[in-house]
């Protein structure tokens, strides 16, 4: 998963992007410090416990529907917090009395129409992605691979969301099952042999990584389109296959080379002199 903040007003609101369900979750206290206009964070979060329980013992669908994702708090830390998607805000935000109230529907509309957006013109998404990878120091040669690989995913969930599999859970695990399939590794795995957290995998793989994981996509929808697979069942069949068809070119090169494709080698920051002496206990 990938922490951002994105801006309301002057307030920074976290967000977690989770790429396995396609979908934005953002942190519900911030919100709520900016409908009660709390300049301390401390008492929004226990604003927000208190209505959590209200809405709890009033059976809102609202409560249900929040997850607890780490976020990183002031302290340069991560925790468990509250979050939320778009949807489930917008109804939550009209159990809180807030002159924000209004402005802030606005703002997570606007979040939702750039993703439309993005949808219908995918160029901006891959142009704003482009500028950021750059920022971050990643060479041309792999920018051309993340955005051809984004672009493989991009019709292979297109195929899935037209072919009755659900966006979410359903996506996450045909997703891994792929993953799984072409590397021996699942998606969770893989991450922590690269050593991240909420960081997204595909931003830390190597070249040789993005390109396995385009082919088993690749093929994962070329077969699906093949059968014309409908549902779970038929997709995962279809999903198996594909991420096979990868494995099978994985081994080979690694025959040839003598070295892994799968590894830790990734693009977070070294660590400090402190932070290695802490690693090492």
């Amino acid at each position: 998963m990938s922490v951002q903040s994105a801006m309301f007003e002057n307030h920074a609101i976290r967000r977690v992007y989770d790429e396995e369900t396609e979908t934005w979750w953002f942190s519900v206290v911030d919100i709520v410090q900016v409908l009660t206009q709390q300049a301390d964070y401390q008492t929004a979060r226990k604003y927000w416990n208190k209505l959590k329980e209200r809405l709890g013992k009033e059976g809102s669908q609202s409560v249900t529907n929040c997850h607890r994702l780490k976020l990183p708090a002031a302290d340069g830390k991560n925790y468990l917090a509250d979050v939320a998607t778009a949807e489930t805000l917008l109804r939550l935000i009209q159990s809180v009395p807030s002159p924000k109230a209004e402005p802030i529907k606005l703002w997570l509309a606007k979040v939702g129409y750039e993703r439309i957006q993005e949808m219908a013109d995918p160029a901006l998404s891959l142009d704003r992605a482009r500028k950021t990878w750059q920022q971050h120091g990643r060479s041309d040669k792999w920018i051309q691979q993340r955005m051809t690989g984004q672009e493989t995913r991009n019709k292979l969930t297109d195929y899935w969301s037209n072919h009755e599999v659900k966006q979410g859970e359903e996506f996450a695990i045909l997703t891994n099952l792929i993953h799984q399939e072409w590397s021996g590794v699942s998606v969770k795995e893989h991450k922590a042999i690269k050593g991240l957290q909420s960081q997204n995998l595909r931003d830390h793989m190597s070249e040789a990584e993005l390109i396995f994981t385009a082919l088993a996509e690749l093929s994962t929808r070329q077969i699906a389109e093949s059968v014309e697979a409908t549902g779970m069942a038929e997709n995962s069949d279809a999903a198996k296959k594909g991420g096979r068809i990868a494995k099978q070119a994985r081994k080979a090169l690694e025959e040839k080379t003598g070295k892994a494709v799968v590894t830790g080698d990734g693009f977070l920051p070294p660590l400090g002199a402190k932070a290695r002496k802490i690693a090492k206990k």
